[in-house]
């Protein structure tokens, strides 16, 4: 056996039973069973490995070394947990303008993840684990939903202060209505909302790059800063690389010991001047990451917008994306999440998820194409994950066929992150087990049928033409419309109103098409 596959069947075992080393956070259904509960080997998965929950991946005790097992076929899934959701605000844009999205634009974890949560909470840092699932019309096919959540954000008064860098683009592009005016109004109305011992940062770009404004305490110069951000005017090209250097050597600038240090992009990601290698342009976000602990927070704005090279960007510099297409998404991303959630409470976070050979015959995660682990790499701490802060939940969907007549357990989801100021790694998992499962995704809870209606429309828009097969269970849009509807009268959410309404516009140019 080669060296290579050796080392990656250890890894598996090693990750396969992480799930057995921790107590669950939370299952959302009676039939899951805590993973501290299972003292026996009951599954014939080989015994776990000790854990403290605190040191480092080369400090693991990994048992017999010469012990190599792994499901066959593989049975692990695992990636780095992602809370974009720009895909779909993008989507909803192209869609109110008459358009169907570029399917290359369409993510489906991100349409998944914009939508509110009712999973369990934890009470500090890291997060709760929740799976459930319910079976689909496609015979022994089901979908089985992970769900992570960390602590609601606290109190703006509560978090340790920020120090934000906006780099703005003012490119000719930004002169189009709702982009740069979008901009300035969202930045004012934030800057009255952070601490006076916050600091920000302002940098814009065209052809070139200037500095506007230094790292400045909020407090006593709050009329400086809006100054600064009125002063903005759209004028030539786009030079997003002069813009990310000099944001990036101007929070190296005002870096702050203690406090959340984040580089904010607003921009259409259009680059069609100086530096447009996204290669280049990335790996600045990256080592800016690796040496300074500099996240990025990317905002997408503009019917045109260069939605690949933003989400690069953002997974490069441990960040997230966002899109904003109006004043009510613009206001609440910077008057609401941005000031109240510059805080972390996970660093390289990843998930995985182990699936019980003994009835699953095979799965598909949708969605995370980019942000997929090798499995043997889950608790290697150098590799890149997630950055999620405070109020945030991930979701991940599968879809997962059972042997028929399965009957126990299904399988074990695992979190694993990073302390944001220890760096110490900590773990969560939980379980589901096949008597767990709704007898139907429309007789599931609301929020499960919202997830599940979130991934079907995704699904339909990017379409079965680049191979993937198409999501068990999937309905027309006329009729995943009319179920939206009635999703969004028992959630009373104007979320899944406006979901109901992104989708009835697909039927009508589907139809039309």
């Amino acid at each position: 056996m080669e060296r290579h596959h050796v080392r990656r069947l250890r890894g598996a075992l090693l990750a396969l039973t992480a799930g057995g080393l921790l107590l669950t956070g939370c299952s959302a259904q009676d039939g899951g069973m805590s993973t501290a509960d299972r003292s026996t080997d009951e599954r014939g998965f080989p015994a776990a490995p000790e854990y403290d929950g605190d040191s480092g991946p080369d400090e693991q005790k990994n048992g017999d070394d010469s012990r190599e097992f792994a499901p066959e076929p593989d049975l692990l899934s695992t990636f780095a947990l992602d809370v974009d959701t720009a895909s779909y605000g993008y989507a909803r844009r192209t869609l109110a303008e008459g358009r169907l999205p570029d399917p290359s634009t369409v993510r489906p974890e991100e349409f998944v993840n914009s939508f509110r949560q009712d999973y369990d909470r934890p009470g500090g840092d890291g997060f709760t684990v929740t799976v459930d699932g319910a079976r689909t019309a496609r015979e022994d096919w089901s979908l089985v939903r992970v769900g992570l959540a960390t602590r609601p954000a606290e109190d703006s008064g509560e978090r340790p202060p920020a120090a934000l860098t906006f780099v703005v683009d003012i490119s000719g592009s930004m002169a189009e209505p709702g982009r740069l005016d979008l901009a300035k109004d969202s930045l004012g109305v934030m800057t009255d909302r952070l601490r006076d011992d916050d600091s920000v940062a302002l940098v814009t770009f065209s052809d070139e790059a200037e500095r506007v404004l230094r790292p400045t305490r909020v407090g006593g110069h709050r009329d400086e800063i809006h100054d600064a951000i009125d002063s903005l005017e759209p004028t030539d090209s786009t030079n997003l690389g002069a813009g990310v250097e000099t944001g990036y050597e101007t929070a190296e600038d005002g870096l702050r010991e203690g406090a959340t240090n984040r580089v904010v992009l607003v921009s259409d990601a259009l680059a069609n001047t100086g530096d447009t290698d996204a290669d280049t342009i990335l790996e600045r976000v990256s080592s800016e990451r690796r040496e300074h602990g500099i996240t990025l927070f990317g905002v997408g704005v503009g019917s045109d917008y260069g939605d690949a090279l933003m989400e690069r960007l953002a997974d490069k510099g441990d960040g997230h994306t966002v899109y904003v297409s109006g004043e009510r998404e613009a206001h609440k991303v910077f008057s609401q999440d941005l000031p109240r959630n510059v805080d972390l409470t996970a660093r390289d976070a990843r998930a995985q998820v182990a699936f019980d050979p003994k009835t699953v015959k095979e799965f598909r995660l949708i969605g995370y194409d980019n942000r997929q682990v090798a499995d043997e790499d889950f608790r290697d701490d150098r590799v890149d994950g997630g950055e999620v802060g405070p109020g945030h939940t991930v979701t991940a969907l599968y879809a997962v066929r059972t042997a028929p007549d399965a009957d126990g357990h299904l399988a074990t989801a695992s979190v694993r992150w990073l302390d944001p100021r220890t760096r110490a790694p900590h773990e969560k998992s939980g379980d589901i087990e096949t008597g767990a499962l709704e007898d139907s995704v429309w007789s599931a809870s609301p929020r499960f049928q919202v997830t599940a209606t979130a991934a079907y429309f995704a699904d339909t828009l990017r379409g079965s033409g680049d191979g993937r097969t198409t999501l068990p269970g999937r309905i027309r849009l006329g009729e995943l419309a009319e179920r939206t509807d009635e999703l969004a009268a028992t959630t009373e959410d104007k979320d899944v109103s406006r979901l109901a309404e992104a989708i009835r516009r697909a039927s009508r140019l589907t139809d039309r098409g």
